[in-house]
């Protein structure tokens, strides 16, 4: 097959110079278009189209395509439009066809052709009225409206004024007639076969486009489909990302709340660890202060496996037999001690690691005292009156203000006191004298008002007052 080279302009200028059929073959990458293309490659078509067509291929997917569609719509590809010289088409061959089919709709182009050429030389025009088979042929010069009968070559003729100068022309018409009325009849075929190819390609063309309308709504659905199959895919992994991150967070959660818990646990072990060792540390020693009937008092430290015999014996070496026998006791709680005590130890008695313990003297060490102060004199009988009550006055100031401990290794308190009516009376009277001087240093007096002394009211009492209320050092 012998193409055109150039452009479809210059093919349609060609094609008119020479006064053929303009031929635009469309064909794609499809196996259809590769039929198409080896039909037209036949020797006999070839040699069939050379002779009448001025022939040129267009790829489907080009911009000459493009072009061309907008003036003749391309229904489908391939495609083969037949285009006459006044631009209209002779013949559109629609999908693959074969080369002896081809061969034929290029035989049917030159009649379609040959009979345009001589209705053009005639100087006819045929029109074929809308709902008839009739057609109506139109003589231009002679103003002949020609009718056709249904077969039978009959015709009614419509004068005018120029018959009478033109008989000799009528009566070569009249016998080209019956020639003229069967190529009228073919055209009128054609025509219609003409136009039932073209109702068949719009038909074609509306089911393309169907198919494609349905093709598009498809793969519109599948889209969705697709979309909101992912979407749920999404929502699903971020449901179980939030669920992991749920379960990692109570998982932390526990691991963290079971480290504190084991942490306090330590600590608590640890302080009750602490709080053992030094309840141990303080039950070690017993720190005791024995309190004497005139007030005063002494303080001493044992341990705590100590036994209350040893307890005694120190208090009995500090008091030098001044109580003679006495007994001991504690106020808070109440207990008195018995001699099963003694062979007890602090612990055991609840002494440790602290403990305040009271000195009782015996009723017979009274009468003894009594005896030992018949030569003192009238002191001595008014100190015998009113012991009784001073020793209850100094055990209840005892309780309420007890004394600083004296310092370590110095035992507070009145010597020993050596039996005898010479020496008891210097005994009593510095000993009084000693508790005096002490009980003024522990209390402060403001009339008939004690107040006990600290270390502020000492410093306060040697400090010195300005008029603005303020202190001088």
């Amino acid at each position: 097959m012998r193409w055109f080279e150039g452009s479809i302009p210059a093919a349609i200028a060609s094609a008119k110079q020479q006064s053929l059929v303009f031929v635009v073959v469309i064909t794609g990458e499809d196996e259809q278009s590769a039929q198409l293309q080896s039909s037209w490659e036949e020797d006999k078509v070839s040699e069939a189209a050379h002779n009448c067509c001025v022939a040129i291929k267009v790829d489907a997917k080009s911009e000459t395509c493009t072009q061309f569609s907008q003036i003749y719509p391309v229904v489908c590809v391939p495609s083969s439009f037949f285009i006459g010289e006044n631009g209209i088409p002779l013949e559109v061959v629609a999908g693959s066809v074969s080369a002896e089919d081809l061969l034929k709709r290029i035989t049917k182009v030159q009649q379609v052709r040959g009979v345009a050429k001589v209705a053009k030389y005639r100087k006819y025009t045929i029109l074929v009225l809308v709902g008839t088979k009739t057609p109506i042929i139109i003589d231009k010069e002679r103003s002949h409206i020609l009718m056709q009968a249904g077969g039978a070559g009959s015709h009614s003729e419509a004068a005018t004024p120029g018959e009478e100068k033109s008989s000799s022309s009528d009566e070569a018409a009249h016998s080209s007639q019956p020639q003229e009325n069967l190529d009228t009849k073919e055209e009128v075929r054609r025509e219609m076969e003409r136009r039932k190819q073209g109702k068949e390609m719009l038909d074609f063309k509306k089911q393309q486009e169907d198919d494609k309308t349905r093709r598009i709504m498809d793969e519109r659905n599948r889209e969705k489909a697709e979309e909101k199959a992912a979407r749920d895919r999404v929502k699903q992994q971020i449901a179980l990302d939030r669920a992991d991150r749920a379960a990692r967070y109570a998982k932390n959660q526990e691991e963290v709340e079971a480290a504190r818990q084991a942490a306090l646990q330590a600590r608590q072990v640890e302080q009750e660890a602490k709080k053992d060792a030094a309840v141990r540390e303080r039950s070690a020693i017993a720190r005791i202060q024995f309190r004497l009937p005139d007030g005063s008092f002494f303080t001493n430290q044992f341990p705590a496996e100590s036994l209350l015999l040893d307890a005694r014996e120190f208090a009995v070496q500090e008091t030098g037999h001044r109580y003679g026998n006495f007994s001991m006791a504690t106020m808070f709680p109440r207990r008195e001690f018995t001699s099963e005590d003694l062979n007890k130890s602090l612990l055991e008695l609840e002494l440790a690691p602290s403990a305040s313990v009271v000195l009782l003297p015996q009723s017979s060490r009274a009468s003894n005292m009594v005896r030992q102060a018949q030569g003192g004199g009238f002191w001595a009988i008014l100190e015998h009156i009113l012991s009784p009550l001073l020793a209850v006055w100094r055990y209840i100031s005892g309780l309420i203000a007890p004394s600083p401990p004296p310092p370590a290794g110095e035992a507070t308190g009145s010597g020993p006191a050596q039996p005898g009516a010479s020496g008891g009376q210097p005994n009593r009277e510095t000993l009084r004298k000693r508790t005096h001087e002490k009980r003024q240093e522990e209390f402060k007096k403001d009339g008939k008002i004690y107040r006990l002394r600290t270390q502020e009211d000492s410093e306060d009492d040697t400090n010195t007052w300005n008029g603005n209320s303020t202190q001088q050092m």
